[in-house]
């Protein structure tokens, strides 16, 4: 990415990517209720393309899905090969530095995008606002809203970047929540108990503030990743959306709230909620593969509604696996892995298994040296920022590929004694998981499937497992054409 990152806004990125026969477009009508949903959950699953719905049944503007759905078109949104570049590259820039503590990992973290200077630009007029809704002019309708799954409350915006700053401090915050459509101009915030901007507004209600609040649809890739990564609230989501595009992000302040927003933003919300007042949200078909109950949750009060002259809606289809926020997760999991090291240095590699939806799984690998080594770890991540919401941890020897799910669980079912190996622990849990008796907390497990040492009270000599000889896998190798069996070399 040393010459900067490619694309200048969604758009632009959109063109590319058809050109490389990447994206689809839908010209037919399609129904937004479920209809857009089931089309799009066939092309994750068989790894298709970016789709563009270019003639919603609902809404006045053409409806982007799939976006982020393969480990390459995510690696193209962000302008790399792969994403594995970007964590070899925050690995090289943090070695400038010996951070102690997790607090002393993230600061380096915020110093890469200074070591870039690469913080947001303010711009005066921006393309998010050539066309300006006020007042009564404000109506959510505009938008094709999705509902996903029958069950579902009703319309939901799943692709809205949300800014908000604390009251006190200014300290802005984008995260990526689901927005439930209470009206023509009003949502529901789903604002889950660990999330900053729960932070943000329960400070407001406290101090009898109503909380600004904008949400930016269809914005450059690389800010939309930056606003699902799973960054603490001392690093700033620009600035690291910043590192990672090479070059600044450009920022528009909004026209009737105290925030800015992205200036090429396809479409940006701007209001308030008001201290106190909660709606019911949900319920709502999410990741877990479950519908989530009603809660009561704040209302955003929109009272002014920018768009580009021709804007794209972006937004996402969520199930239980496959689904497209599963290219998201992984890559975080390879952009954090080198951060995750040095908070963690026992970790070799690690894996977030699709099936078990960034929370309830973590295989991570180690080279054994200690007794009980394979405990410290499962201990370490259950105390490491959003990792403390993983409810399972596996924990392999180094020669074991974590992303190969046989071979972990080759060694998971066939290394452990269930009296000894395992730790049962509890901790807090993700606000959508619906296993834990209690909200928020439950049990934690986990699994040392390492081998074991004498120190650790293993009485026996622990077994060599087999493997063929170099030597002739390269004879085979070389002579399988001979032997006329075709494929399975």
């Amino acid at each position: 990415m040393a010459h900067g990152y490619p694309y200048a806004d969604l758009p632009d990125f959109l063109r590319r990517l058809e050109k490389a026969g990447e994206l689809k477009r839908v010209s037919v009508p399609v129904d937004p209720t479920l209809e857009i949903s089931e089309i799009t959950q066939r092309v994750v699953r068989a790894g298709g393309p970016a789709l563009l719905f270019e003639r919603p049944t609902r809404g006045d503007m053409p409806v982007l899905m799939n976006l982020f759905g393969t480990r390459r078109r995510t690696s193209l949104a962000l302008g790399v090969r792969d994403v594995d570049e970007i964590g070899d590259r925050i690995a090289e820039l943090v070695k400038l530095e010996l951070p102690t503590g997790l607090g002393g990992i993230w600061g380096a973290l915020g110093k890469l995008g200074q070591l870039k200077s690469v913080p947001p630009k303010h711009v005066k007029s921006a393309p998010c606002q050539q066309v300006v809704y006020t007042g009564d002019e404000v109506d959510l309708d505009r938008l094709p809203g999705l509902q996903v799954w029958p069950g579902d409350g009703g319309i939901y915006h799943n692709f809205g970047l949300t800014h908000t700053k604390h009251p006190e401090t200014g300290k802005r915050n984008l995260g990526l929540y689901r927005l439930q459509q209470h009206s023509r101009n009003t949502l529901g915030m789903h604002w889950q108990i660990h999330k900053d901007s729960t932070a943000h507004h329960a400070v407001a209600e406290r101090l009898g503030q109503r909380l600004p609040v904008a949400i930016a649809f269809g914005c450059d890739p690389a800010v939309s990743y930056a606003a699902s990564a799973p960054l603490p609230a001392e690093i700033d989501e620009y600035l690291f959306a910043g590192f990672l595009r090479g070059e600044r992000v450009e920022m528009v302040d909004c026209r009737t709230v105290p925030l800015q927003v992205p200036a090429n933003a396809q479409v940006v919300l701007e209001g308030w909620i008001e201290p106190g007042e909660r709606a019911p949200e949900g319920p709502f078909g999410d990741h877990t593969g479950f519908y989530t109950p009603v809660e009561p949750f704040p209302v955003l009060h929109v009272e002014c509604m920018t768009t580009a002259k021709n804007p794209v809606y972006q937004s996402i289809v969520t199930s239980k696996p496959p689904q497209e926020d599963f290219g998201l997760g992984k890559a975080t999991e390879r952009i954090f892995l080198p951060l995750i090291k040095i908070l963690i240095p026992d970790i070799v590699d690690m894996n977030m298994p699709e099936p078990g939806v960034f929370h309830n799984c973590l295989v991570v690998s180690i080279d054994k040296r200690f007794p009980k080594q394979a405990q410290k770890v499962m201990h370490a991540v259950w105390g490491a920022h959003l990792l403390s919401l993983t409810k399972l941890v596996i924990v392999v020897d180094a020669d074991c590929d974590v992303h190969d799910l046989r071979e972990v669980s080759f060694r998971a079912f066939g290394n452990v004694d269930y009296l000894h190996d395992i730790v049962v622990s509890e901790g807090p849990v993700d606000h959508l998981d619906h296993s834990s008796y209690h909200q928020f907390f439950g049990g934690k497990l986990g699994v040392d499937a390492t081998r074991k040492l004498p120190t650790e009270g293993y009485t026996r000599e622990w077994p060599e497992m087999m493997t063929m000889s170099p030597e002739i896998v390269s004879t085979v190798d070389k002579r399988w054409a001979e032997y006329g069996l075709g494929t399975g070399r």
